[in-house]
């Protein structure tokens, strides 16, 4: 028994090879799933993402809703500035104060005679000159 034993000690196996080599099936066989899952995600992706743009447009209507309400808010507010810009006593005041303009008086107002206005056309005449 001491032989065996010494010559299963000594005896050299290469065995490298063998260990060192790829196995095709399990390569093949892992793509294969990796592909299966690919396209379960990509299936997955493509089912949710309309729902995912609703749910975004949603959050948008809501912001832009939002966004209207503060517009309309400015909007009273630059017209109710631009209605008392617009009142008679302050577009005179603006006048007298930035353009240097001074109130008329009787003396330095002229009156102009007004033209009296012709008298309407005929029908006939109107009719003529068509």
């Amino acid at each position: 028994m001491s032989i065996d034993l010494e010559y299963a000690i000594k005896q050299d196996v290469r065995n490298n090879p063998v260990v060192r080599e790829v196995d095709r099936d399990q390569k093949r066989e892992f793509f294969r799933n990796l592909l299966w899952a690919a396209v379960c995600v990509g299936m997955l992706m493509f089912a949710l993402l309309p729902r995912t743009n609703l749910l975004a447009t949603g959050y948008r209507v809501g912001d832009l809703r939002s966004d209207l309400a503060q517009e309309r808010i400015y909007e009273r507010q630059y017209r109710l500035e631009l209605e008392m810009l617009r009142r008679p006593q302050e577009v005179q005041a603006r006048a007298m104060r930035d353009l240097k303009m001074v109130e008329s008086t009787e003396r330095t107002t002229i009156v102009l005679g007004r033209v009296p206005a012709s008298p309407a056309a005929s029908r006939a005449i109107v009719a003529a000159v068509r």
